[in-house]
């Protein structure tokens, strides 16, 4: 289903970052450094499931 990745990444910030702007920044450059830029992902784009895998650890953490 494409499309999961940005869920889980818009998820991901929602949570974390609680409407701030600030911290949602941290959240990206975060991801970014665990090699997912949030900002090559779109609801159309194919999902990767070592991806996946990865963003469902952070979301268990």
């Amino acid at each position: 289903m494409p499309g999961k990745i940005k869920r889980m990444i818009d998820e991901i910030l929602a949570e974390r970052s609680k409407g701030n702007e600030m911290v949602e920044k941290i959240v990206r450059t975060k991801l970014i450094l665990k090699g997912i830029d949030p900002a090559k992902f779109t609801e159309s784009s194919d999902d990767d499931p070592a991806i996946i895998e990865k963003l469902e650890k952070m979301m268990q953490n």
